[in-house]
């Protein structure tokens, strides 16, 4: 090569160095394939031109590749979705929300599950007062796939000898009521309140009554009816958390899960208060005729 053509040469790898050193690059690494045997080499241009027109080379050792943090794939959106309640055989003593599904279960199988409850409740000693004065526990009796359910306050004193609600004196008046409906008492379900007889048949008080809300609700829960009627102030306060006096709470319908409720006067209040009988059979219409029966076509 030539004198001029070395000077052209050199010229041009200056330029090329400089372009390079303008748009910020040092160097450039080029791995060609090589023998096995033999490490791959960086090309790198000089920082200063040589006299040579040849790019000097060094051997580098193989690059280790950096770790890589492992990216975790993104969780789906979830969508919130309010589950319907979940028909099932085993009835939730403590039922934060009520059913709002028929139950499928037949009649023997609501019966065992009452029976499995009501051995709970014979052993139950949460409120020491009751289980120290009471004779025995009074569970519940009835129709376990029964259409309507009666609640009422508490067992008195012929309840607690006899272990059945409603067998006293007002007890006699609901099965006439009953009768007058042209209905028979084995075909309702019957429960109270309190499964325990208060001394001296006071009222249940607030911690009583929470103590024994559990057998309550499972033994809705099991029979699931479709109607349910609060006999008295104390059955209405209790399963609707309502402070309404049962004179202000009569006359409409109430919901409960998927059972609709009417309030009514209990049957010892229609004892002190004949007069009063009249507005319970005005309640027994009104329930009835949300069945599709007419009481008043009845009694003619």
């Amino acid at each position: 090569m030539s004198d001029q053509e070395q000077q052209r040469a050199q010229r041009a790898v200056r330029q090329f160095m400089q372009s390079w050193q303008r748009s910020g690059l040092t160097h450039i690494k080029h791995i060609e394939p090589a023998p096995v045997d033999s490490a791959p080499v960086e090309v790198v241009p000089p920082a200063v031109p040589e006299s040579k027109t040849s790019l000097r080379i060094r051997p580098v050792e193989p690059e280790t590749p950096p770790e890589r943090t492992p990216v975790s794939p993104p969780e789906p959106a979830v969508e919130h979705v309010v589950e319907p309640v979940v028909e099932t055989a085993d009835p939730r003593k403590d039922m934060s929300v009520p059913r709002t599904t028929k139950s499928r279960l037949s009649k023997a199988d609501r019966q065992a599950q009452l029976d499995i409850v009501a051995g709970e409740v014979s052993q139950c000693r949460k409120c020491p007062e009751l289980a120290e004065t009471r004779t025995q526990t009074v569970f519940g009796v009835g129709n376990p796939s029964a259409k309507i359910m009666f609640i009422g306050e508490a067992p008195g004193a012929d309840e607690d000898k006899q272990g059945e609600p409603f067998v006293g004196r007002a007890g006699k008046l609901l099965d006439k009521i009953i009768e007058a409906c042209q209905m028979k008492r084995s075909e309702i379900y019957i429960a109270n309140i309190l499964r325990c007889r208060p001394p001296g048949n006071r009222n249940p008080s607030d911690t009583e009554a929470a103590n024994c809300r559990g057998f309550l609700d499972a033994q809705i829960e099991i029979v699931d009816p479709d109607y349910i009627v609060c006999w008295g102030s104390v059955a209405a306060k209790n399963l609707l958390h309502s402070e309404l006096p049962i004179g202000k709470m009569r006359g409409q319908f109430y919901e409960y899960g998927r059972a609709r409720v009417v309030c009514t006067y209990h049957p010892s209040y229609l004892l002190r208060n004949p007069s009063a009988k009249k507005n319970v059979w005005e309640d027994m219409i009104l329930l009835f005729k949300d069945m599709g029966i007419d009481l008043k076509a009845t009694q003619n």
